[in-house]
């Protein structure tokens, strides 16, 4: 496995904690509102890597947007280093399964969209060039994304999110659309950018195996029928120092654990 430098802007790792959170959203024409979350209790350490993992629409991704400040909780608190969550907040930075790239700037220039405000523009080019070889891109700087493969793209999303050097990286299915030897490849990545850059991470995924080889805690949503609204249903600890072995018969114990949780006979596979 390559050696990864990480980049002289790294920020902390910050510890994040979440307390009651729920998430109530309107109905139209007047109807009951919808609870997707409640009491939702959290504590990530900094430099964690946590995985949610649960079935479609169970309220990963609101939950990701409350730690992230895109959207607020109905109850509950969220905070970040011991400091509120109020809106988007600078400390996160947020990569989602499609890169979204702007189609006219090159990879450098998709990149530098990330960039602080405040950083002069010789320390910008600085960190962008590093974050270009973190993510092992610089011979792409000058390319187009029409010009670079789906897997490439992704990691400009990666290198855009981590230019602001954010305390919390939080993940949207960020290898979702990806064929799957990208996937496996995009994970092995996000593994030495995060020895290299450790900062906090939560990750959403729907991937049993990818949340067993990335996370050192996977938090399992669900919901129950005489409840609405998904909370927390069990939380699992994965042992063992990344870049684990996929094939391990331990992942293999903890795959079949978190399957039949999520309602899936283990043998059938995912």
């Amino acid at each position: 496995m390559s050696t990864i430098t990480a980049p002289s802007t790294a920020t902390a790792a910050l510890p994040v904690s979440l307390r009651g959170v729920g998430r109530t959203f309107p109905s139209p024409g007047g109807a009951e509102p919808r609870l997707v979350l409640r009491d939702i209790d959290l504590t990530i350490a900094p430099g964690e890597i946590v995985a949610l993992l649960g079935p479609s629409g169970c309220g990963k991704s609101t939950l990701l947007r409350q730690i992230s400040g895109l959207d607020r909780p109905s109850t509950g608190s969220l905070t970040i280093d011991r400091a509120p969550v109020a809106t988007a907040d600078q400390r996160c930075a947020v990569a989602f399964q499609e890169p979204r790239l702007l189609p006219w700037r090159t990879v450098t220039r998709n990149v530098e969209l990330g960039l602080p405000r405040a950083l002069d523009r010789e320390a910008g080019r600085e960190r962008v060039a590093e974050l270009l070889e973190l993510v092992q891109l610089t011979p792409a700087a000058a390319l187009k994304p029409r010009q670079i493969s789906g897997g490439m793209a992704q990691r400009v999303s990666l290198a855009r999110a981590l230019a602001r050097g954010p305390g919390v990286l939080l993940l949207d299915e960020p290898f979702g659309a990806l064929d799957a030897l990208t996937r496996l490849t995009m994970q092995d990545l996000l593994v030495d950018i995060h020895r290299a850059k450790p900062a906090t991470i939560v990750l959403v995924t729907h991937d049993v195996d990818e949340a067993l080889a990335l996370a050192d805690r996977i938090v399992l949503l669900g919901t129950r029928h005489d409840r609405p609204g998904a909370t927390i249903s069990r939380i699992l600890e994965v042992p063992g120092a990344r870049p684990r072995d996929r094939a391990s018969t331990v992942l293999a114990r903890l795959r079949a654990q978190l399957l039949d949780a999520l309602g899936v006979p283990s043998h059938h596979g995912t």
